[in-house]
């Protein structure tokens, strides 16, 4: 489905938000290593064309206007590299320097590919899934933000708070109806010191611990973490529906916005 008398311009042009006289300190680590088995799509779901771009731009498109983001690491599966240097890349012309890294069998893994492959001079990186594409500027720098200006922090993320009522289950038994007022929903991207998430990685490496998100390997290691609150349209693609609720929201924003697209002769 496209957006009536629009077409998405074949290279999206970098533009940067203003932003306070400061270099930049945050490499953007993007993973964009997974197969989509969920989604259904064998080349995986972050490849997806969404309104006019694969999904995985649209990240892309987001961080590097991010005025935070001196580098961008995009994770790949191995077999994807010279697709995504020949096919992905240039669909969008960026400010940002685009560093890829192979991704591993795991998210996990991939990270810490990610980890390796970065500038390790930047002191932030904020990792961030390929596959939420609706992810604003605006909510990058706010994450970011958050971190640098506690030095208490090891990290911030960005969250929704739960609006559903919560049932704690044993098989398929309620035995507990908690405050939901205490539950967030995690999202990304996750905003940490590098030092700190570089050391979480290797730390779980050793104890061959698998965490669900980047902020609770560094959790178990004590770190602070704070939630800033983000909306739920920073939806996760994993379902085939999914990608339908990000395409009608995409194509809302574009209709509001303009971002990356130009009129069609003859059409709005």
């Amino acid at each position: 489905m496209s957006v009536p008398g629009l077409t998405p311009t074949p290279c999206v042009l970098p533009q940067r938000l203003a932003a306070p006289e400061r270099s930049a300190d945050t490499c953007a680590l993007i993973v964009a290593g997974g197969v989509g088995e969920r989604f259904g799509d064998a080349c995986g779901k972050q490849y997806v064309e969404l309104c006019g771009l694969p999904i995985v731009c649209w990240s892309l498109i987001a961080f590097d206007r991010a005025p935070s983001v001196a580098q961008i690491v995009l994770v790949v599966a191995e077999g994807r590299l010279q697709d995504v240097r020949s096919e992905v890349l240039p669909r969008v012309s960026l400010d940002a320097p685009v560093v890829l890294a192979r991704g591993g069998a795991t998210r996990q893994d991939s990270v810490s590919a990610g980890l390796a492959a970065m500038d390790e001079t930047l002191a932030l990186v904020a990792v961030h899934d390929a596959a939420r594409p609706l992810i604003e500027t605006p909510a990058i720098e706010t994450c970011v933000a958050r971190l640098r200006a506690d030095e208490g922090l090891d990290g911030a993320i960005c969250a929704a708070r739960s609006t559903d009522t919560l049932k704690l289950v044993e098989g398929e038994t309620v035995v507990a109806t908690p405050d939901r007022s205490f539950y967030w929903a995690a999202q990304t991207p996750q905003a940490f010191r590098t030092r700190t998430l570089k050391a979480a990685h290797r730390a779980a490496r050793f104890d061959d611990y698998r965490g669900t998100d980047d902020a609770s390997l560094v959790e178990r290691r004590g770190g602070r973490i704070a939630c800033v609150e983000t909306s739920t349209t920073n939806l996760k693609v994993t379902h085939p529906n999914d990608f339908l609720i990000a395409q009608a929201f995409m194509e809302a924003r574009l209709m509001s916005e303009g971002c990356g697209i130009s009129p069609m002769e003859g059409g709005l």
